[in-house]
């Protein structure tokens, strides 16, 4: 937590410093915030701020903190509402908080427009690096920055830092993180997204998205806007959701893995039909790889159990929106549950079988409701092997990776996500309880 800003007012300017403060509560929630008891209580009850007591001054609270700036702790500002028709300040504990800011350079407000002065000083404090893929998406990519830098550069110390074969989003956010920077900021599609949080997971400091991919689908899921301005707002904001990720042979997952239809889906979805047709790329890659889809053999070690099933796609997820239908079919994917969602798909018997059964994985994600098929076997995890014959090809984060065999563990609560003030994900109170009965659960599944 950065420096103490202290938060006082007349009686009569109490209720304007708690319209101020709510106002500004996104820059002011990275300070240590300290008020008079009425104002604490106030702002308790209207925001999410955290607000410590002190004294009333006409008790010595202006002489506490007088002490503490003469001690030379960390204070940030003095925001001091005085009633205006007081003009004789003498009388009051300002005088003394006067003082005491002007001899050590501590700035203080006496009214709203030096207290308004105070905050855009304190927007330009905090530091923010953009990690910036040029390639992205569809669009104009320096249209884009420019928009970006319009709407963040107001709030933060932004520095941007471009993707290129040189330099990339890994170290990119590594750099940042070494700078002890209070954000990171990752502008690209998923696999941009995927390799920033994974230089940031465990480290305490947020992770902003400007999504601006393909499918986005790490912030579909999460509830970020997918247009920029949008997920502007949310970073501005500044509230937070620390959420689970995951390592897939050691590379960063946020989305999930897929084996098997999905990795050959993504295979035929080059970048090149990706910019001419967007999202419809991927339908009609999907379509393509139906007919050529076959099963094969699979292996699956959970703590030390061995099964063998029959197998034409498999998908690992951590967080996935509704329009990944092949991770849906469990009812929630729950992104803070310390467990991976596995679904195991068999070959339907034609396209429109196919078809039909993906429309209901699509109903179920949406609805978030559990399904039975015959043709899927699901379960959940913290830890799994898959191994295949043949080898087949693996898809994370919408990138391929290799091929089978791969190894995923989640990192429960592993990564701190900038997150719309509405976002309403579901939550477990135990992770352990649902773990359990999965796990007992995973063989007879297999076997049945």
């Amino acid at each position: 937590m950065s420096g103490t800003i202290f938060l006082l007012a007349d009686e009569t300017q109490q209720e304007t410093l708690v319209d101020f403060v709510t106002q500004h509560a996104n820059v002011l929630s990275h300070y240590h915030l300290a008020g008079l008891d009425s104002i604490a209580t106030a702002l308790t009850q209207q925001t999410w701020l955290k607000v410590e007591t002190v004294l009333p001054l006409r008790q010595g609270g202006d002489m506490v903190i007088a002490s503490k700036i003469t001690a030379r702790e960390e204070i940030v500002a003095v925001i001091y509402l005085v009633e205006s028709t007081q003009t004789h300040l003498y009388e009051f504990p300002l005088l003394n908080l006067l003082r005491v800011c002007n001899i050590y350079n501590i700035p203080i407000a006496t009214n709203i427009g030096t207290a308004e002065a105070i905050v855009v000083q304190l927007r330009r404090t905090r530091s923010a690096h953009l990690i910036f893929n040029p390639v992205a998406g569809v669009g104009n990519a320096n249209q884009d920055l420019l928009l970006i830098r319009q709407l963040l550069e107001p709030y933060f110390h932004l520095k941007v830092c471009l993707t290129t074969r040189e330099n990339d989003p890994t170290q990119l956010a590594q750099d940042a993180i070494a700078e002890n920077v209070d954000l990171v900021i990752a502008s690209g599609g998923d696999g941009t997204v995927s390799a920033v949080a994974g230089a940031v997971i465990n480290t305490n400091i947020p992770l902003g998205i400007i999504p601006r991919g393909t499918a986005n689908a790490f912030s579909v899921a999460l509830g970020i806007p997918t247009n920029i301005q949008g997920a502007c707002e949310v970073i501005i904001a500044g509230l937070t959701r620390t959420v689970d990720m995951a390592y897939c042979n050691s590379l960063p997952m946020i989305l999930l893995a897929g084996i098997g239809f999905e990795a050959e889906t993504v295979n035929k979805a080059d970048r090149d039909a990706k910019k001419r047709w967007g999202p419809l790329a991927y339908i009609m890659a999907g379509w393509q790889q139906l007919k050529e889809q076959k099963d094969f053999e699979t292996t699956i070690e959970i703590n030390g159990e061995i099964n063998q099933v029959e197998a034409a796609a498999i998908t690992i997820a951590n967080v996935a929106p509704p329009t990944s239908v092949l991770a849906q079919g469990l009812g929630q994917i729950v992104p803070d549950d310390g467990l991976l969602e596995v679904l195991i798909y068999t070959s339907p018997a034609n396209k429109m079988q196919a078809v039909a059964g993906m429309m209901g994985l699509l109903g179920a994600g949406l609805l978030k409701v559990e399904i039975q098929r015959d043709n899927l076997i699901g379960f959940r995890t913290q830890r799994i092997r898959i191994s295949t014959n043949p080898p087949q090809k693996v898809v994370v984060d919408g990138e391929i990776i290799g091929t089978t065999p791969i190894e995923v563990e989640c990192v429960p609560r592993g990564l701190i996500i900038m997150t719309p003030a509405f976002s309403s994900l579901p939550m477990v109170e135990s992770i352990e309880a649902i773990d359990g009965v999965k796990v007992d659960q995973i063989g007879n599944s297999l076997t049945d």
